[in-house]
């Protein structure tokens, strides 16, 4: 039985706030839901003692509603200057950069990710074209014969790529790759890759007034998760609580 300053919190709902908070193991879905329960009632209590008008409805729905009137009443929360997001830009500058450019062709040799025996036979088939295309072949006429992209009726040409543009396991390798044939395919959920990068724009630091904004956002949310966290755990250090020990170093408020 868990009691928060002598207020009981029942185990059935412990049991009904288990499904928000989706855990490896039972057991670890029922302490979280234990500890969400245990702060949502410390918050409750300090927002009755403040006087706020807080309906007793459970947290989900109830704590986000006044979490922001007892922030706005017991907690200073500075705001980022424009001096400090300067510093955050100038010593993070590669956050900053706009995407890279590729240009790209490239023969898709299609294989899905559960066919072993077509995926085995699309890598061979892609280290016997990289041959061909070593000795001079074209890679438009490999690409027309064998590629399953549409992109095989321009030459294998997908033109200019930036970030986002494709599946995560194709650019990752793309990106750090040079100029030119790349020696080996690159394999992704649909298959193998045969791949030419004609040119490679690097990506451009970007000027601090066009991301002045998002980073002074960056650092106010930074700032009020660190406030939020020790709020609480100045509510959990205070108060008086059976049947539940708060490791707060590991906690993931404390984070």
């Amino acid at each position: 039985m868990i009691q928060v300053n002598h207020t009981q919190i029942p185990e059935k709902d412990i049991l009904a706030e288990m499904q928000y908070h989706p855990a490896q193991s039972q057991r670890d879905a029922m302490l979280k839901s234990a500890e969400s329960l245990i702060i949502a009632e410390l918050l409750r209590q300090r927002a009755k003692t403040l006087g706020l008008d807080i309906a007793n409805d459970g947290a989900a729905t109830s704590q986000d509603d006044f979490l922001e009137q007892l922030l706005a009443q017991e907690v200073d929360i500075p705001t980022a200057s424009a001096d400090e997001c300067e510093q955050y830009y100038r010593l993070n500058p590669g956050r900053f950069e706009s995407s890279p450019l590729v240009e790209v062709s490239h023969i898709l040799l299609a294989a899905a990710p559960e066919d072993d025996k077509a995926r085995v036979e699309a890598k061979t088939l892609s280290e016997a074209l990289i041959s061909q295309l070593q000795q001079g072949a074209s890679l438009a006429e490999l690409a027309k014969h064998y590629s399953a992209c549409p992109s095989k009726e321009t030459g294998g040409s997908l033109g200019q790529i930036n970030r986002g543009q494709t599946v995560p396991e194709f650019e990752r390798q793309l990106f750090s790759a040079e100029p030119g044939l790349l020696p080996h395919a690159i394999e992704s959920r649909y298959g193998f890759h045969v791949v030419l990068i004609a040119r490679k724009v690097p990506g451009q630091l970007l000027p601090f007034k066009a991301v002045q904004q998002k980073i002074a956002e960056y650092l106010n949310e930074k700032v009020r998760r660190k406030a939020v966290a020790q709020y609480i755990h100045t509510l959990i250090v205070e108060a008086e609580i059976a049947g539940y020990d708060f490791k707060l170093s590991a906690s993931p408020l404390m984070q």
